[in-house]
């Protein structure tokens, strides 16, 4: 399913390097610009230096004149608007929306479920690709009625109902994560190279080495050992030490026997 986000009459040039850089994080890379205040504001300093590098997502950006140049091949639609409106599309969290949306059949059966209005729009001919598209009104004025009135849905973020003010950037972050999430997501990069653990042979190396410093130090007597040392096998065992810990500790032994010696 191809996703776009459509940004409209954007005012401030680093918010549309923030858009790029949101939405490459989350895999993306469809940004479409409605009537930007800036013809060049791809190439404008602001917006490279927000981007962060996601440039990439800047250099296949269309700039456009009017809504319906960036709604091809969009098959579905969402507005990201905060204003309540007494009349429109069901408003409902992203969350909410993409679980139902992603449920349905596509493409004959997938506004099946939606309130009345959703249901009323056109399916897409069997066969045809499926392009979910996101819209965001400008800073300044938000999104217009009848813009909002084109959509299936309204997507609102839950946020604090006393303060609900988003950037632009940061609610097009939330949107991107949601979907990425929806679809799927990405698995958590680990960010350290997993340990290798120390086999039996090793932990039992370092035990005896261990034995030998705790008897020179006086703190285990060999005539009657009890089960010190099988409780800190075990103790070792339970911990799955690895092998940079084992070394550690027979570092550790080794420097009390040179101490004792």
């Amino acid at each position: 399913m191809h996703t776009r986000f459509i940004l409209i009459n954007t005012s401030h040039a680093g918010n549309v390097g923030a858009a790029a850089r949101a939405i490459k994080t989350m895999g993306f890379d469809d940004l479409v610009l409605v009537a930007p205040r800036w013809p060049n504001v791809l190439r404008r300093e602001e917006t490279i230096q927000r981007a962060s590098g996601a440039l990439d997502v800047l250099d296949k950006c269309r700039i456009v004149d009017t809504l319906d140049e960036a709604l091809d091949g969009i098959t579905h639609l969402c507005a990201t608007a905060m204003t309540p409106r007494d009349f429109g599309p069901p408003t409902t969290t992203p969350r909410e929306h993409f679980e139902m949306l992603l449920k349905k059949e596509l493409p004959a059966q997938y506004l099946q479920g939606l309130e009345a209005n959703l249901a009323e729009s056109p399916a897409p001919e069997a066969g045809a690709q499926q392009g979910v598209g996101f819209l965001f009104g400008s800073e300044r004025f938000g999104m217009r009625n009848e813009d909002v009135y084109r959509c299936h849905v309204c997507l609102s973020i839950p946020s604090n109902p006393n303060f609900g003010s988003l950037n632009i950037g940061a609610a097009l972050q939330v949107i991107a994560y949601e979907w990425r999430l929806a679809l799927g997501g990405f698995g958590v990069q680990p960010a350290t190279a997993p340990s290798t653990l120390a086999d039996a042979g090793q932990v039992a190396g370092m035990l005896t080495h261990l034995e030998q410093s705790l008897v020179a130090l006086g703190f285990l007597d060999p005539a009657a050992p009890k089960k010190l040392m099988p409780r800190l096998n075990a103790l070792f065992n339970r911990a799955q030490v690895s092998q940079e810990e084992i070394h550690i500790l027979r570092g550790i032994a080794k420097a009390i026997l040179q101490q004792r010696s």
